[in-house]
């Protein structure tokens, strides 16, 4: 429900700084997050059956076609972020550690569409489903990349189990 009126110049500044600070919000709280709450065994970030280890997401989204075109943020935060783009470790540690960073990646990305109702205090009702379209055109893609990525990652930990077991 619409209460603040603005010029459409003010609303639309509003509008991309508000996108700014929602994204950026979304980020430093996830950064700051402790490891423990982004493990695979919780229930939000566990591959569930039906995305059939990633391979829904190569499937019905061709995710290995555009993936490589998505931003790294990880790598914008020198001494907090992890860069996801390109494995060069492929260690337990550093597999482990690229897990933990695909789940801060995605809840960040999930943190950031969430916010698309406010804008409906100060724009047009109609905005709001825009701004509902924008957030997922934005966030999805990078959601669907980590959801991709992080079954891989654990098959090749499981792989590396196995060969140290024998």
């Amino acid at each position: 429900m619409r209460v603040l009126y603005f010029s459409d110049k003010v609303t639309l500044v509003l509008a991309f700084a508000l996108w700014a600070v929602f994204q950026l919000g979304a980020t430093l709280i996830c950064l700051h997050l402790p490891d423990r709450f982004l493990s695979l065994h919780k229930a939000f970030f566990r591959s569930y059956a039906f995305e059939q280890d990633g391979l829904l997401y190569a499937r019905l989204f061709k995710v290995r076609r555009w993936k490589h075109l998505l931003p790294d943020g990880g790598t914008i935060w020198k001494k907090r972020g992890y860069a996801k783009r390109h494995l060069s470790d492929f260690s337990e540690l550093n597999l482990e550690r690229f897990l933990i960073e695909s789940c801060r990646a995605e809840l960040t990305h999930w943190l950031s569409i969430f916010p698309f109702w406010i804008f409906g205090f100060f724009m047009p009702a109609g905005a709001v489903p825009v701004m509902l379209l924008y957030a997922l055109a934005v966030n999805a893609p990078c959601i669907i990349a980590q959801r991709y990525n992080r079954p891989r990652i654990e098959r090749l930990l499981r792989k590396k189990a196995k060969i140290r077991r024998v």
